[in-house]
C-alpha cells in the first residue's frame, strides 16, 4: 500500500510557498511519496503560524486505527469503557509512529502539530472530522457552515473570521453531519432524504442545526455553549470571562424567587443568553431535590451531572420516522407536549422545559398551575411581546383553544417573566452586550382580559435592569424564605441599580 500526503489547494497559498517537510520513511507499510516536497499553504504574515493537517494522512491513520481496533476486539469480551481506553491508546501509538517516521526523515513534528493530528484522528473515528477543530476552540461562539468550503466563524466579542473548508465536498459534509446524528445520544436522530433537517447536541455540549436537499447546498449552524456551569454570582460580575448580566440586587431577588418556588419564564431573542440565565437559576435548586428536565435536544443536562443535582430526571424529545399515523404525526415521535403529562406523574414539584416553541406551551402552563418552581424559555422580540407570543403558541395547540383562555392560563400559571436583552454593536465596531433588562411580576388577567404585570425591575439609564416597583402578588412567598422586597425601596427612589461596572457601549448612552 502506498501512503502519499495530498498537497493543500494551491489557490489558498501565496506564490512560492512550499513544504519544508521531508519525504516520509516507510512505517507499517507506508511508503514515502516519490515526487519529493509538495506545496502547502502558508499562514498570513500578520498572524503567528498555525499547525496545518494533511487530511489524507488523517484518513489513513483512521483506517489503520480501525483495523487495529478490530483485531483487538476479535475473540474477546469487553466493556464500552475498555474499548474507549484501547481506542485512545491505539490512536496515541499510531500518531507517535507517524511522528517518528517524519523525525527519521529529517524534520521533527512540533508538539502542537502532533497533538492536533491526534485530535483530528480521534475526531475522524468519531465521525466529526474537521468539525473537531472548531469545537475545541474556546474563542468561537457560533459557526455558520454554508457548504463544505464556506465556514463563517463568529468569535466572542463579535469578531468574524472565515475558516478553512471542513470537508472536500458537499457530499462529505453531509456524511459528517449524518455520522454526528447517529451518535447524538439516547434518542434517535437522522439526516436523510425523508428527514432533511437535523437538530442535536454535539459531544462538547454545542447545539447543531443542519439542513440539506431542500437547500441550495448543505447548511449547518453550530452554537457553542462555553458556560455549561454558571451561577447567579458569576452573572453578577463574579467571572471575568462573562458579561455582567445581572447586578447584586437582581441576583438576590432571583435567588429568593427560586427558594420561594416561583414559576419563571425567561424570554429574549435567539442568542441573547436565555439558556445561560436559566442554567444559573437551576443551580439554586437544592442538590437532593428531584425535578424533571425536558428538552428537544439536551443543552442543560451537562451542567446538572455529578453530585450537585443527583435527583434530576432528564427527558429528551424523540423524532418520528417512517409513515404518519392517523394523527398526522410520524411513527415513534415523542414530543415535549407528550412528556409533560408523564412528568407530572414523576412525583416532582419542578418541571423545567429548555424551550417552548410550539403547542407544548399549553401543557407547560397547565403543569405550572399545579407545580411550583417550574421554568421555561421562550423567544420574543420585546418584553411587551412575550404575552402575545404565549397566545400565538397556545392557539397552535388546537381549535378548542381561544385567546381569552390562553391569557387566563398564563395569568394563573406564571409568577415572573425575566427578559434578557442582547445589544449587537458589532456593525459599528463594538461587540454584543447581553444583560437582563426587565423582570415583570404577573398579577393575573385584568378587566380587559389582558395579562396584567408589574415591572419589578426595568431598564435604567444604560438599558440594564434597575429596581422599579415592589412586588405585590409574590410578596408573601418571598417573605417566607427570608427576603424582604422593601429593601429595594431606596434603590427605587434613587432610580439606579448596583451594577459593578459601567457598560461600555459605542452608542455613548449614559
Amino acid at each position: 500500500m502506498r501512503f502519499e500526503p495530498v498537497s493543500s489547494d494551491p489557490r489558498r497559498q501565496p506564490p512560492g510557498a512550499t513544504s519544508t517537510a521531508p519525504p516520509l520513511a516507510p512505517v507499517n507499510g507506508w511508503h514515502p511519496p516519490p515526487n519529493g516536497p509538495v506545496p502547502v499553504a502558508a499562514p498570513p504574515a500578520a498572524s503567528p503560524p498555525r499547525p496545518r493537517v494533511d487530511f489524507q494522512v488523517v484518513r489513513e491513520l483512521r483506517r489503520q486505527l480501525s483495523e487495529r481496533l478490530t483485531r483487538w476486539q476479535r475473540g474477546r469480551e469487553f466493556s464500552v469503557a475498555e474499548e474507549d481506553t484501547e481506542r485512545a491508546r491505539l490512536a496515541v501509538e499510531l500518531v507517535a509512529e507517524y511522528a517518528d517516521a517524519v523525525r527519521r526523515a529529517g524534520t521533527p513534528m512540533a508538539a502542537g502539530e502532533e497533538r492536533l493530528l491526534l485530535d483530528q484522528v480521534t475526531a475522524e473515528l468519531a465521525g466529526l472530522g474537521r468539525l473537531q477543530t472548531l469545537l475545541v476552540d474556546d474563542t468561537i461562539e457560533e459557526v455558520h457552515i454554508l457548504g463544505c468550503d464556506q465556514v463563517r466563524i463568529t468569535r466572542h466579542g463579535g469578531g468574524v473570521d472565515w475558516a478553512d473548508p471542513i470537508a472536500d465536498s458537499d457530499d462529505e459534509l453531509v456524511e459528517i453531519l449524518q455520522a454526528a446524528a447517529r451518535r447524538a445520544g439516547a434518542t434517535e436522530r437522522s439526516l436523510s432524504t425523508s428527514k432533511p433537517t437535523l437538530d442535536l447536541q454535539l459531544p462538547d455540549g454545542s447545539r447543531l442545526a443542519a439542513v440539506f436537499l431542500v437547500s441550495h447546498r448543505p447548511y449547518a449552524v453550530i452554537r457553542k455553549h462555553n458556560t455549561l456551569d454558571v451561577t447567579l454570582d458569576d452573572l453578577a460580575g463574579g467571572r471575568g470571562d462573562l458579561d455582567e448580566m445581572i447586578d447584586p440586587l437582581l441576583r438576590d431577588f432571583l435567588r429568593a424567587s427560586m427558594r420561594a418556588g416561583l414559576n419563571i419564564m425567561v424570554a429574549g431573542l435567539a442568542g441573547a443568553g436565555k439558556t445561560t440565565v436559566i442554567r444559573a437559576m437551576m443551580n439554586e435548586i437544592p442538590p437532593d431535590e428531584p425535578y424533571v428536565l425536558l428538552e428537544e435536544s439536551r443543552e442543560l443536562l451537562p451542567a446538572r451531572r455529578g453530585d450537585r443535582h443527583r435527583a434530576v430526571m432528564s427527558f429528551e424529545a424523540r423524532e418520528g420516522h417512517g409513515e404518519r399515523g392517523p394523527d398526522g404525526r410520524p411513527a415513534g415521535e415523542v414530543s415535549i407536549a407528550d412528556l409533560i403529562p408523564v412528568s407530572l406523574r414523576m412525583g416532582v414539584l419542578r418541571i423545567i422545559v429548555g424551550e417552548v416553541r410550539s403547542r407544548e406551551i399549553v401543557p407547560m402552563l397547565q403543569a405550572m398551575t399545579t407545580s411550583r418552581g417550574s421554568m421555561c424559555t421562550i423567544h420574543a422580540r420585546t418584553p411587551a411581546g412575550v404575552s402575545e407570543r404565549i397566545i400565538e403558541l397556545a392557539l397552535a395547540h388546537g381549535r378548542e383553544m381561544t385567546v381569552d383562555q390562553a391569557r387566563r392560563m398564563a395569568g394563573n400559571a406564571l409568577d415572573l417573566i425575566v427578559y434578557v436583552t442582547v445589544d449587537d454593536e458589532t456593525g459599528i465596531g463594538g461587540r454584543k452586550h447581553r444583560f437582563v433588562s426587565h423582570v415583570e411580576e404577573v398579577l393575573g388577567v385584568g378587566e380587559s382580559s389582558r395579562i396584567t404585570t408589574t415591572q419589578v425591575f426595568g431598564p435604567g439609564p444604560d438599558g440594564r435592569a434597575v429596581p422599579r416597583h415592589l412586588p405585590e402578588r409574590v410578596r408573601d412567598q418571598l417573605l417566607r424564605v427570608g427576603y424582604d422586597a422593601r429593601l429595594l425601596s431606596r434603590w427605587i427612589e434613587a432610580g439606579q441599580g448596583a451594577w459593578r461596572r459601567p457598560r461600555q457601549t459605542r452608542l455613548g448612552r449614559r
